[in-house]
């Protein structure tokens, strides 16, 4: 006979199915339980994600501040993005892009996966979700794609933010690359904003990461501060040239594809390879996570 007391049943797992099926006939429905819009509603009140969408917002002005007051440095002998950047409103929005995509952006999704489930078990609301009784996939399904549409959100916000700044401060020229290649303003903007869609997918393995790692823990700052380190040695073993052909395996291989966009005749190869290889490793990290959720007992 089991220990657990009969109102915390839900939480161990096996029992959820059986208590769902409880209930008379028409008095439940576990399909309609946590709707989307409650979830949506519930994050944007947090503060987090409040702060995390007023801080990639601000990120540009911020960046055009210190372009302000940087010193004029004696001129290069080969362009780059830092010398493009005030040449165009779309040449701040790619270098404002360039410069957050392998650290900020890569917390930012962390964070709106890391949280999701860790949060509720930390303040001890998880157990009481589950008794509702929230079916276990259901509630990590809406908060996962709760997670998914605020990154995906919070990663558009950065570019628009650059473009309006940008354009504000430099003028709406034409965009140009460090090979010298030109694209019109409006032509720049939307390879732009199509290079953070590639972004947004190509951390599509974070978010994996971060949400099992957050039905494995009580800790929100351990879910994402692990999967933001897994991001950082990725990156690392990526500049290990003596690795060769294994750094094809590694999910950051292609993280930086995105500046093919930045080409007049744009080269789909290597962004092809690294939405697959992303997508792949959030199949099997996103299983892993709806396995782990299903097995475990919530005893917080």
């Amino acid at each position: 006979m089991s220990d657990t007391p009969p109102q915390d049943r839900s939480t161990v797992t096996g029992t959820v199915g059986a208590l769902a099926a409880g209930p008379p006939a028409g008095t439940h429905r576990p399909g309609r339980t946590l709707p989307l819009r409650v979830e949506l509603v519930r994050q944007l009140r947090r503060r987090r994600t409040q702060v995390t969408f007023g801080l990639v917002a601000a990120l540009p002005v911020i960046l055009w501040i210190a372009f302000a007051l940087a010193p004029d440095g004696p001129p290069s002998s080969s362009l780059n993005l830092v010398d493009l950047a005030q040449g165009s409103g779309a040449n701040f929005a790619v270098f404002a892009l360039f410069a957050s995509a392998s650290f900020l952006l890569v917390v930012v999704v962390a964070l709106f996966f890391g949280d999701t489930v860790a949060s509720e078990a930390s303040w001890s609301s998880l157990r009481y979700l589950l008794a509702a009784p929230v079916p276990r996939a259901r509630l990590l399904r809406q908060k996962a794609v709760v997670a998914a549409a605020l990154s995906t959100a919070a990663l558009l916000v950065l570019p628009l933010s650059a473009l309006v700044v940008g354009s504000l401060a430099y003028g709406t020229g034409n965009l140009v690359s460090p090979t010298g290649e030109s694209l019109t303003f409006l032509d720049g903007a939307g390879r732009v904003l199509l290079g953070a869609l590639y972004v947004a997918v190509q951390l599509s393995w974070v978010a994996a990461l971060a949400l099992l790692l957050s039905v494995s823990t009580d800790a929100p700052l351990g879910a994402v501060g692990g999967a933001v380190m897994a991001s950082i040695v990725s990156q690392i073993l990526n500049q290990i040239t003596a690795l060769e052909d294994l750094r094809d395996y590694l999910p950051t291989r292609f993280s930086t594809a995105w500046s093919d966009l930045l080409a007049t005749a744009v080269d789909w190869g290597d962004m092809t390879r690294g939405v697959f290889s992303s997508l792949t490793w959030a199949l099997v990290l996103g299983a892993l996570a709806v396995w782990r959720f299903g097995r475990k007992d919530i005893t917080s």
